[in-house]
C-alpha cells in the first residue's frame, strides 16, 4: 500500500475510533453532539413516533420542526454517520418504593413520576431507525397494550428496556429475532406479562443481561430453565415474582458466566435444590428471599465463596447459623431476616470482614452478641430486631464502640429485651443515621451525647421506660427526619428549640408525661413536617393564633387528651393535605366552622370525640371515603346527617343528643352497599321503628343502638347482616317476639344484648341452636317466659349469661357444665372480645352488668368476665350440683326465685367466684363448710331463705354485713350474739 494511502486509512480509522469514543461519552447524557445534522427520514420517524404519545411534562419539547434530531432530548446519534443509535426515553422519575397513600412523604415523588410518564402507543415508525442499538422506554405507561411485535424486526438492537412501561399480555415470540441483543429487561408488575414457552429466547445467543421479573412463567413447565441455560454469555438473570414452584429436574445446566441470580418472590421449596446452583463459582449476587425453603440453610451454599450479596430472608430456614459463613471474605450484604433460625449468634459472622449490611432479625436467636462482631470494621448497617439478647444496652454499644462505630450508619435492635441506661458512649457513633431501639426495657434519661450524632436521620426509642426530659442537645440533630419517643415516661416540656430542626418530617411523642405549653415557636422552621403526634400527655396548646399559617402541610396530626380548646383550631384551614386528625378530648366547646365540614373529603380518619361541640351535624355529600369517623361524646343535636360517602371501618356518633328517625341516615344512598364495620348510635334520643333497609350494610361486624327510644319489632332485613358479631339493643322500647328470621344469617354473633326492652316469648331455644359462638347473652328486664331449654347448653363459649328480671320458670338444666368458657381458667391466653384499632382510634365492645343493684360497664377486661345472673324470675327446683363445675365463674346471682333444697356441697370448688347472691329463695339446710375456701369472695347474700346452723368461718365470710344472713335460722358471726 502506498504511504499516502496508508495515511488516509490511518486517519479514517483514527477519526472513526474518535467518533465511537464520542458516542460512548454522549450516551451518558442522552444527547448527541453531532454537528452535521440528523438523517431526514429518521427525524420524520421520530416526529411520527411522538404523535402517538401524550407528553404532559413536555419531556419531548425539543422534538419540533426542522431542528437537528441529534440534539433532541433522549436522542443519541452516531457522530460519524448521523444515524440515530439510541433512544433514552425512560422516565427520569422512578416510582417511589412506598405507597404515598400511607407514606405521604412520597406523594411529591409519585406525582412527579406520573407527570413525567410518556403515555400512548408505540408507532411503527421506529422501524425507520434502522441503526438503532439502544431503546429504553422504561417507567412510562403504554396503556396496557401488548409489546409490539414489530420490535422483533429491529435486529440491530443490543439494549432493550421495557420495564414497568404499562405493557400487558403475552410477550411476543418475535423478540427472539433480536440476535444482537445483549440486554433485555421486561421487568413488570406481578402477572402483567406471561409466556406459553420460551423457545424464542434461544435466538438471543449474545444475551448477557435478562430480567423477566413479574412475568408468569408457570405455563412453561421445565422449559424456562432449559432455554435460559442455552444462553452461553448470560451474566445476569432476574426471575423474581415469576410464579416458579420448583427447580426443574435438569442434571446439567451451563451457567458458567452467571454472576447474578435472582429467584426471589417465588414458591420454591427445599424438595429439590439441584447441585448446579451450588456450582456457580462466579456468582457474586444471589437472592432467594420470599420462597418456601424450610430445611437448614443449604451447606452447598458454602461453595459460593465469591458472593458479595446473599439474601435468604422471608423463608422458613431452621437450625443454626452455619459456620461455613466464615469463608465468605468478600461478602458485603447478608440477610437472614424472618426465618426460624435458632441458637446463638455464630462467631463465624465475626470473620465477615467485608460485610457492610447484616440483617439477622426476626429469628429465634438468643444469647449475647459475640465480641467478634466488634471486628466488622466495614459494617454500615446491622439489624438484630426480635432477637432474645437479654443484654444491657451499654454492653451492646461497647462491642461496636471501636472500629464499627466509625462506619455504622444503621443500628436496629427493636424488641431485643435490652435493658439498662443509654450512656454517653452513644456519642461515639458519629456516622449513625438510623437508631432503632423500640420496644425494649431501656430506662433512664436520654443522654445529652445524643446531640453529637449529627448525621442521625431516624431516632426511635419508643416503647421503653425512658424517663426524664427531652435533652436540649436534640437541637443539634440537624439531619433528623424522624423522631419517635412515644410510649415512655418522658417528662417536662417539649423544648422549643425542636422548631429549629428543619429536616423533621415525623414527630411521635404520644403516651408520655410531657407537660407545659405547645406554641408556634415549636413549629417555626418545620417546613417538611408531615406527621405530628403528641397524644395522651398534659400539654396545653397556646398562642396558635387564628391568623397563624403553619410552615408545613401535615398528613397526620394527633393531640388526643391534651388541652387545645375551648376554640376550634382555625389554623387547620391551611392544611390541604391533612388525612388523619385526632383532637379528641381537647376541651373544645366551640362550633365547627363550615369550611371544615366542607373539607372532609381530604380525610380518611377524623376523631373529634369527647369534646363539648354543640351544633347540628350537617349533611355530608360527595366527601370521598373515610376509614374512621368518630364524633362521639359531644353535644351534637338534631337529626342524624345524610352520609353519602362510605366509612369503611368505624362510624361512631354515640353519646350525643341526636334525635328523630334513623330512616334517612340508614337508607340514604341505597344504590351502593356500605362497607362500615362498626356502627354505634347508642346513648342518643333516636326514636321510631327501625327501617327495613339493612341489606346494604352487610359488612357490619358491630351494631350498637342501645339507650335510645326505638320502638316496634326488628325488621327482617337485619337477617342480611351475616358478618355481625355484636348486636346491642339495650334500653329501648322494642317489643314483640324476637323473630328467628330477623337474625337467621347472623350465626357469628358473639354478643347479643337486648336488655331493658319489651320483648316477649321464649327465644332461648333458637339462640342455643343457631349461635354456637355466643359469648355474651344479656336479655334481662324483658317479658320473656318459658323454660331454660337444653339447647342453651350448646353455647360452650358463653362467658356472660344475664336473663334476670323476666318471667322464666322451671329448673336450671344440669348440662350447664357445658359452658366450657366458664369452666376453664386462663387469665393470660384469653382473646379480647371485639377490640379494633384504626390509626389512633380504638374501638372496643362494652357491656353493662347489674351487681348489687348498681350498673357496671365492662370494656377492656370484658374478655375476662364470667357471670351468670338468673335473678328475679320464677325458677324452681334445686340448684344443680353441676354449677360447681364452673370453676371460672366470678359472679352467680340466683336471687328472687323459688329455688329449694340445699346449696351444692362442692361450692368451694368455684375458686374464682367473687359474688354469690342466693337471697329470697326457699333454700334450706346448712351452709356447706367448703364455702370457706372461696378466698376471692367479696359478696355473699343468703338472706331470706330457710338456712339453719352455724355460719362457716373464714376471713371473707366474717367480714360481710350481717344483713347477708338475716331471714334464716343461722348463728355465729357476723350475726350478733343473742
Amino acid at each position: 500500500m502506498k504511504p499516502n494511502m496508508m495515511s488516509v486509512v490511518a486517519a479514517f480509522v483514527f477519526f472513526h475510533l474518535l467518533s465511537i469514543a464520542t458516542v460512548d461519552i454522549s450516551f451518558c447524557s442522552g444527547r448527541s453532539t453531532y454537528v452535521g445534522g440528523c438523517i431526514e427520514s429518521e427525524r420524520q420517524a421520530l416526529l411520527t413516533f411522538k404523535q402517538d404519545l401524550n407528553d404532559s411534562s413536555n419531556r419531548l419539547a425539543s422534538w419540533i420542526g426542522d431542528g437537528d434530531c441529534c440534539n433532541w432530548a433522549g436522542v443519541v446519534c452516531d457522530n460519524f454517520t448521523g444515524h440515530v443509535l439510541q433512544l433514552r426515553l425512560q422516565n427520569p422519575h422512578l416510582e417511589p418504593e412506598f405507597d404515598p397513600e400511607y407514606f405521604p412523604e412520597y406523594e411529591a415523588q409519585y406525582e412527579a413520576y406520573l407527570r413525567s410518564q410518556l403515555v400512548g402507543k408505540i408507532n411503527p415508525s421506529l422501524l425507520d431507525l434502522k441503526h438503532l442499538i439502544h431503546l429504553d422506554l422504561s417507567y412510562n405507561y403504554f396503556e396496557g397494550i401488548q409489546i409490539p411485535r414489530f420490535l422483533g424486526s429491529m435486529q440491530n438492537l443490543r439494549y432493550l428496556n421495557l420495564s414497568y412501561a404499562g405493557f400487558h399480555g403475552m410477550i411476543p415470540q418475535q423478540l427472539g429475532n433480536l440476535s444482537n441483543l445483549q440486554y433485555l429487561d421486561l421487568h413488570s408488575y406481578y402477572d402483567e406479562f406471561y409466556v406459553e414457552n420460551l423457545m424464542w429466547i434461544s435466538g438471543l445467543s449474545l444475551l448477557k443481561h435478562l430480567d423477566l421479573s413479574g412475568v408468569n412463567l408457570n405455563k412453561t413447565s421445565d422449559h424456562w430453565l432449559l432455554k435460559i441455560s442455552s444462553l452461553p454469555f448470560l451474566e445476569v438473570l432476574h426471575l423474581s415474582h415469576c410464579q416458579l414452584q420448583h427447580f426443574p429436574r435438569i442434571p446439567v445446566v451451563n451457567f458458567s458466566s452467571l454472576t447474578t441470580l435472582d429467584l426471589s418472590f417465588n414458591d420454591l421449596d427445599s424438595s429439590l435444590v439441584p447441585n448446579w446452583v451450588f456450582g456457580l463459582s462466579r456468582l457474586v449476587f444471589l437472592d432467594l428471599r420470599f420462597n418456601r425453603f424450610e430445611s437448614p440453610i443449604f451447606d452447598g451454599l458454602g461453595n459460593l465463596t465469591s458472593l458479595r450479596h446473599l439474601d435468604l430472608s422471608h423463608n422458613l430456614f431452621n437450625g443454626s447459623i452455619p459456620n461455613w459463613l466464615s469463608r465468605f471474605s468478600h461478602l458485603e450484604y447478608l440477610s437472614l431476616f424472618y426465618n426460624n433460625l435458632q441458637g446463638s449468634f455464630s462467631n463465624a459472622i465475626g470473620n465477615l470482614t467485608s460485610i457492610k449490611t447484616l440483617d439477622l432479625s426476626s429469628n429465634k436467636l438468643e444469647e449475647r452478641i459475640p465480641t467478634s462482631f466488634g471486628r466488622l470494621c466495614n459494617l454500615r448497617s446491622i439489624s438484630m430486631s426480635r432477637a432474645n439478647l437479654k443484654s444491657n444496652i451499654s454492653e451492646v454499644l461497647d462491642i461496636f464502640s471501636e472500629c464499627v462505630s466509625a462506619t455504622l450508619q444503621s443500628l436496629d435492635l427493636f424488641n431485643c429485651q435490652l435493658s439498662g441506661h443509654l450512656t454517653d458512649q452513644l456519642g461515639r457513633f458519629k456516622n449513625l443515621e438510623t437508631l432503632e431501639l423500640r420496644t425494649n426495657s431501656i430506662s433512664g434519661p436520654i443522654p445529652s451525647s445524643i446531640g453529637e450524632l449529627s448525621s442521625l436521620k431516624t431516632l426511635d426509642l419508643s416503647e421503653n421506660y425512658i424517663s426524664g426530659p427531652i435533652p436540649s442537645s436534640i437541637v443539634e440533630l440537624s439531619s433528623l427526619k424522624k423522631l419517635d419517643l412515644s410510649e415512655n415516661s418522658i417528662s417536662g416540656p417539649i423544648p422549643s428549640s425542636i422548631g429549629e430542626l428543619s429536616s423533621l418530617e415525623t414527630v411521635y411523642l404520644s403516651n408520655n408525661k410531657l407537660n407545659g405549653t405547645l406554641s408556634q415557636i415549636h413549629f417555626s422552621n418545620l417546613t417538611r413536617l408531615v406527621h405530628f403526634e403528641a397524644s395522651d400527655n398534659s400539654l396545653i396548646v397556646v398562642k396558635l393564633n387564628s391568623d397563624w399559617v403553619p410552615p408545613f402541610q401535615l398528613w397526620s396530626f394527633s393531640l388526643r387528651s391534651c388541652q387545645m380548646g375551648p376554640h376550634f383550631p382555625l389554623w387547620l384551614h391551611s392544611q390541604k393535605s391533612l388525612n388523619q386528625l385526632d383532637i379528641s378530648n381537647n376541651g373544645i366547646s366551640d362550633v365547627i366552622p363550615d369550611w371544615f365540614w366542607k373539607s372532609l373529603s381530604q380525610f380518611s380518619l377524623l376523631n373529634l370525640s369527647h369534646n363539648q361541640i354543640h351544633q347540628k351535624i350537617p349533611n355530608f355529600s360527595n366527601t370521598g371515603e373515610f376509614s374512621t369517623l368518630d364524633l362521639s361524646s359531644n353535644k351534637f343535636f338534631g337529626p342524624l346527617p345524610h352520609i353519602s360517602f362510605d366509612v369503611h371501618d368505624i362510624l361512631d356518633l354515640s353519646n350525643n343528643a341526636l334525635s328523630g328517625s334513623i330512616f334517612q341516615f340508614l337508607c340514604y344512598g341505597m344504590d351502593e352497599s356500605k362497607t362500615t364495620k362498626y356502627l354505634s348510635l347508642e346513648n342518643n334520643s333516636l326514636s321510631g321503628e327501625l327501617p327495613d333497609c339493612w341489606m346494604k350494610w352487610q359488612k357490619l361486624i358491630s351494631l350498637n343502638l342501645g339507650n335510645n327510644k326505638f320502638t316496634g319489632n326488628l325488621p327482617t332485613s337485619m337477617g342480611n347482616l351475616s358478618s355481625l358479631e355484636s348486636l346491642i339493643l339495650r334500653k329501648n322500647n322494642f317489643s314483640g317476639v324476637i323473630p328467628v328470621a330477623s337474625l337467621e344469617k347472623c350465626t357469628g354473633l358473639w354478643i347479643f344484648d337486648a336488655a331493658e326492652n319489651q320483648f316477649v316469648g321464649n327465644v332461648l331455644t333458637w339462640i342455643g341452636e343457631r349461635f354456637s359462638s355466643m359469648r355474651v347473652l344479656i336479655l334481662r328486664s324483658n317479658k320473656l317466659h318459658g323454660l331454660l331449654p337444653m339447647e342453651l347448653c350448646q353455647l360452650s363459649s358463653l362467658q356472660i349469661l344475664d336473663l334476670a328480671d323476666n318471667n322464666l320458670s322451671g329448673n336450671i338444666p344440669r348440662c350447664i357444665n357445658n359452658f366450657s368458657a366458664m369452666v376453664n381458667v386462663d387469665h393470660l391466653g384469653r382473646t379480647a372480645i371485639m377490640y379494633y384499632m384504626v390509626g389512633s382510634i380504638s374501638f372496643g365492645e362494652h357491656v353493662s352488668l347489674i351487681k348489687t343493684g348498681k350498673e357496671y360497664e365492662y370494656s377492656t377486661i370484658l374478655n375476662l368476665v364470667r357471670v351468670i345472673d338468673l335473678s328475679k324470675n320464677n325458677f324452681s327446683g334445686e340448684i344443680p350440683r353441676e354449677v360447681t363445675s364452673l370453676v371460672g365463674l366470678q359472679s352467680l346471682n340466683l336471687s328472687h326465685n323459688s329455688f329449694s333444697g340445699r346449696i351444692p356441697q362442692l361450692i368451694g370448688a368455684m375458686r374464682e367466684i367473687q359474688s354469690i347472691d342466693l337471697s329470697s329463695n326457699q333454700l334450706s339446710g346448712e351452709i356447706p363448710q367448703s364455702i370457706s375456701s372461696l378466698t376471692f369472695l367479696s359478696l355473699l347474700n343468703l338472706s331470706s331463705n330457710n338456712f339453719s346452723g352455724k355460719i362457716p368461718l373464714s376471713t371473707q365470710i366474717q367480714s360481710l354485713e350481717a344483713s347477708s344472713f338475716t331471714g334464716n335460722d343461722l348463728c355465729g358471726p357476723p350475726l350478733p350474739e343473742l
